[in-house]
């Protein structure tokens, strides 16, 4: 498809001209920019813009969704219309870095550090609630636990202990193999850092407090120095500096020693000096500082909880569009190491519900059946604990849902903090946070859940309904979605027929498309990334995949294989176009994990292995698997794209979409 460079022109004067680009670069899907002024964007004019469905800001970076295959046409038009450098996804992240301040980078650093390691939280999360329902006293039975009555019970829920347990008790290993990655230093030696600062000959840091009033903690005598020897069990500060200096070590070391003897000098050499000072100094320091970051925090919830839980649980949801609800992910892991719970954590989780609450609401706002789907779609991800596609998908945009949503959650917050709710661990938000509070503090906990239901949700409909009698409707707020599709019924394709296929009742050419990977079938509003969630690449379907293997999912042409070989786009004999998008922000993998089987312009079957992935690698890197199956917008020939059943689906068996062509 040929582009107008008019459009391309009036995409570069809606960013605010080429004299506010500092850097631009593009993926499979979308143009990036670094900006010198965001202010300066003209949302109206991209909006307006045929090449252009959807755009948003994040990281520093203004992103503007053009879609695969013209997104290359546009930028190469773009380069020639600037005069610009071309620079890489990298070097462009570098370059909008700069212009965040210390605290959004310090911000962008910890998120860096905790989201890969996060899976591995949640899940000692989920288990630690299972073993509090066999091991609380009073929810099953007057005053008693389920284990205390069914003894044989015992040794089942501390078996489901230990192993919850684990990923808390080796938290510094975790934090030390991904601070030291993020920090350019070898995650192996990361990981035995983290293993020092817990050591078994140490004594224990949940310990430290009984010794110290006791008078019995164990030094070291350095000479006459008396070195405390404690571990860091339940810390994050000592574990995240001593990584810092560790890789800042590790590669001055690397720089100056020779390739010869760089094995046996630069690692024990770096772990023996972070060492030292990770027990000498920065463990002591770091450890102060921790315990009186949280002692602050208790203090001022305990002083005023009424005024924290409002001002927490009414801002959480503002803390993630902007990313620094990341930040407080460490502050819940140093209250459970150092105070035995949380008090933010259920906030966050109750939070969480108000989003989807409010976005649930919309459904009764909303007239388009597009627009519906996603309320709802986007409500149970975030009652599921992912608030991303409710709040940029529907609550954001149109302003008062996301409203909403906060007043719901602030006044739950409140009652939470005034009953002094705690979670024992971090687990999934939403609905099944429940199973990380102490069961003594259920009732209120659920009183709460019941708050962040019913007003968002209810606030939402009346004042969308009579806002709807103001106006004639309430849209996608955009032109830059798909229209909707007209109503019409699905013709039947019988065994033996082609896939595009004639219907003898009403003349409805149709494709079936079969999923091109085994996995289970979910909506487009699951996946953690706006320009899918929304709807604004296009409609289609994700798969959250069960094996690493791609195959196609109809006869058809290989259009373009992406770079990076993190997507394909496939070209049927109609001239439908379909993206296969493996895995989100998978770009910056760089192709590391894929093995492509095919090239641009090869004729392939249905069937066919395109490539395949490498699941262990990506979910290692810490990025979501899901895989969008999207057919691309601005196709006019079609009238409908029906999404068949969700769920477990076989590669090359099921069909997960069937298109529906103009008569």
């Amino acid at each position: 498809m040929a582009i107008d460079k008019k459009d391309v022109e009036q995409i570069l004067q809606a960013v605010g001209g080429k004299e506010n680009i500092e850097a631009a670069t593009h993926c499979v899907t979308r143009l990036r920019f670094s900006l010198y002024d965001e202010s300066e964007v003209d949302e109206a004019a991209l909006e307006s813009n045929e090449l252009v469905k959807g755009h948003f800001s994040t990281q520093g970076q203004f992103q503007v969704i053009i879609g695969p295959g013209l997104v290359d046409q546009v930028y190469d038009e773009m380069m020639k219309l600037t005069g610009g450098e071309r620079v890489s996804k990298d070097e462009l992240k570098k370059i909008a870095s700069k212009k965040q301040n210390p605290l959004q980078r310090a911000v962008k650093a910890l998120a860096d550090i905790f989201i890969p390691i996060l899976p591995a939280i949640v899940t000692a999360g989920l288990l630690l609630g299972i073993n509090n329902i066999l091991t609380g006293p009073g929810i099953f039975f007057e005053g008693q636990s389920l284990v205390q009555v069914y003894p044989q019970w015992k040794d089942f829920a501390s078996i489901i202990n230990t192993i919850a347990s684990t990923a808390f008790t080796f938290l510094p290993a975790l934090i030390g193999w991904s601070a030291v990655t993020r920090f350019g230093g070898s995650p192996l030696l990361g990981i035995v850092l983290g293993l020092i600062l817990v050591h078994p000959d140490l004594l224990s840091g949940y310990g430290y407090a009984d010794a110290k009033t006791n008078g019995t903690v164990p030094v070291w005598n350095l000479f006459g120095w008396d070195v405390e020897k404690i571990g860091y069990q339940g810390q994050v500060l000592p574990v995240l500096v001593s990584a810092y200096i560790l890789a800042k070590i590790e590669a001055f070391l690397n720089k100056r020693v020779a390739d010869a003897f760089k094995l046996l000098i630069v690692a024990p050499v770096t772990l023996l000096i972070t060492g030292f000072l990770a027990f000498t100094v920065i463990g002591p320091v770091t450890f102060a500082i921790g315990n009186a970051i949280t002692s602050g925090l208790v203090y001022i919830f305990g002083l005023a909880p009424a005024l924290g839980g409002l001002i927490y649980g009414g801002l959480y949801a503002l803390l993630v569009i902007t990313g620094m609800h990341h930040t407080f992910l460490a502050v819940d892991v140093q209250l459970i190491g150092s105070q035995g719970g949380t008090f933010l954590w259920p906030m966050l989780a109750l939070s969480n519900i108000a989003q989807g609450a409010a976005a649930l609401g919309m459904l009764y706002v909303f007239k388009q059946k597009k627009s519906k789907g996603l309320a709802i779609t986007s409500s149970v991800s975030a009652f599921l604990g992912v608030t991303e596609p409710a709040m940029f998908g529907v609550n954001v945009r149109h302003k008062f849902p996301f409203v909403f949503g906060m007043i719901g959650s602030a006044i739950a917050g409140v009652l939470l903090s005034v009953n002094g709710v705690l979670a024992s661990s971090v687990g999934v938000g939403g609905i099944p946070g429940f199973l990380s509070i102490y069961p003594n503090q259920w009732g209120v906990f659920f009183l709460g859940m019941a708050i962040v239901l019913i007003i968002p949700f209810t606030a939402t409909v009346l004042y969308g309904k009579w806002t709807n009698r103001k106006t004639s409707d309430i849209t996608d707020n955009s032109s830059n979605t798909e229209p909707e599709a007209a109503e019409s019924s699905a013709a039947t394709i019988e065994p033996g027929q082609s896939a595009v296929a004639e219907s003898a009742d009403n003349q409805e050419h149709i494709l079936e498309i079969k999923s091109p990977l085994t996995g289970k079938a979910v909506e487009l509003a699951e996946v953690p990334d706006p320009a899918f969630s929304t709807g604004a690449m296009g409609q289609g379907i994700a798969v959250e995949p069960a094996e690493g293997k791609i195959t196609a999912p109809f006869d058809g042409v290989v259009a373009h294989v992406i770079k990076s070989k993190h997507a394909v786009m496939l070209e049927h004999a109609s001239g439908v176009q379909v993206l296969i998008h493996i895995g989100i922000n998978t770009v910056s993998l760089k192709g590391s994990g894929y093995t492509v089987h095919v090239q641009d312009g090869d004729k392939v079957k249905a069937g066919q292995l395109l490539l395949e992935f490498d699941r262990e690698l990506i979910r290692g890197a810490g990025l979501p698997l899901i895989t969008p199956i999207i057919v691309t917008g601005g196709q006019e020939r079609i009238e409908q794209v029906e999404k068949m059943a969700l769920g477990e689906v076989q590669s090359n068996q099921d069909t997960i979409l069937k298109i529906h062509f103009k008569g």
